[in-house]
Order: C-alpha cells, then sequence, then structure tokens
C-alpha cells in the first residue's frame, strides 16, 4: 500500500531524473507514470479500499496530473517560512543525502530528539533513508535543539536543514 507521501517522492525523482516512463505493482496497487513535454503524468489503477481514502489527491483524468504536479511542487514550499523566521540557534543540522526523514529507530518507537532535548556530537537525532539504507544521522555539534524543520516521513533534500540547535 503506497502512501501519498511515497507516490508524490515517487513523481519527484522520476520528473527530476533521465526516466521518461515508470511503472510499479505492489499489493493490488499500481502506478504507472509517463514524461510528456517536461510534465510527469500519472496514470492509477487502485484495487484496495485502504489505498483508495488515502490517495485523494490526483484520480488518473489527463488533466488531474497537471494539477498534481503543481501540488507536490507546492508542498515543500510552506517549510521554507519556517526556515526563515531565524530564531536563537547558532547550528543548523542539515541533511547529508537525498532521502526520506524518519525522526524515530521505528514507527512505534519515541524520536530520537524532541525540542528542546541536550545534544552531543556524537548524538543521533534522525535517520535518512535513501534508497533502502537507513543512515543515522548525528548532530555533529552540543546543544540545544531549538527547532525541529521537518516532519516525519518528509523527503529531504542533499543539505536541506534538518534541526536548528543553540550551542
Amino acid at each position: 500500500m503506497l502512501k501519498v507521501q511515497e507516490i508524490r517522492e515517487l513523481i519527484k525523482l522520476i520528473d527530476e531524473s533521465s526516466i521518461d516512463e515508470f511503472d510499479y505493482e505492489s499489493n493490488g496497487t499500481k502506478v504507472s507514470m509517463k514524461k510528456q513535454t517536461g510534465e510527469v503524468i500519472q496514470e492509477r489503477t487502485v484495487v484496495s479500499e485502504p489505498v483508495v481514502r488515502q490517495e485523494t489527491a490526483a484520480p488518473a483524468a489527463s488533466p488531474a496530473p497537471a494539477q498534481s504536479q503543481e501540488q507536490v511542487k507546492e508542498e515543500p514550499e510552506p517549510a521554507q517560512p519556517k526556515e526563515q523566521n531565524a530564531g536563537d540557534f547558532d547550528h543548523e543540522i542539515v541533511s547529508p543525502m537525498v532521502g526520506t526523514f524518519y525522526s524515530s529507530p521505528e514507527p512505534e518507537s519515541d524520536a530520537f530528539v524532541k525540542k528542546g532535548d541536550k545534544v552531543d556530537k556524537d548524538t543521533v537525532v534522525c535517520i535518512v533513508e535513501a534508497m533502502k539504507l537507513f543512515n543515522e544521522i548525528e548532530a555533529d555539534v552540543s546543544g540545544e535543539i531549538v527547532e525541529i524543520l521537518v516532519e516525519d516521513g518528509e523527503l529531504v533534500e542533499y543539505g536541506q536543514p534538518l534541526f536548528r540547535v543553540k550551542a
């Protein structure tokens, strides 16, 4: 069962790559994407009921994929105003790679760190998953977490700020 966030990640990765066509099928869910004139066009056939409830964002009609692509591009922008309200911090912990941000080692576990937690240079603050490899990200600075800039499960870019730390 694919989540909306995972589909958005796929769209972005396909859009940024040289791949012209992509098909994926798992557990009764099929996702097909084809690039035409620089846009990613989506076609989905959804068989299982829970996936239908989660994926109300874009049906497979041809005008809708262009709207869906615009929505995906607008998604990361709300994070930028958060980054612009410069608060009381000395250091930003940034993502060393493109991948998916996870705040805890397992979905049912507590987060590695929360706002207000004290960290050391070798404290693991999150995991960034790239191509099924889970990379533990360390603080690289001692201090207090004053802001968490990304949500659990969010796609992060290389060099994107993840946390702000007051040394």
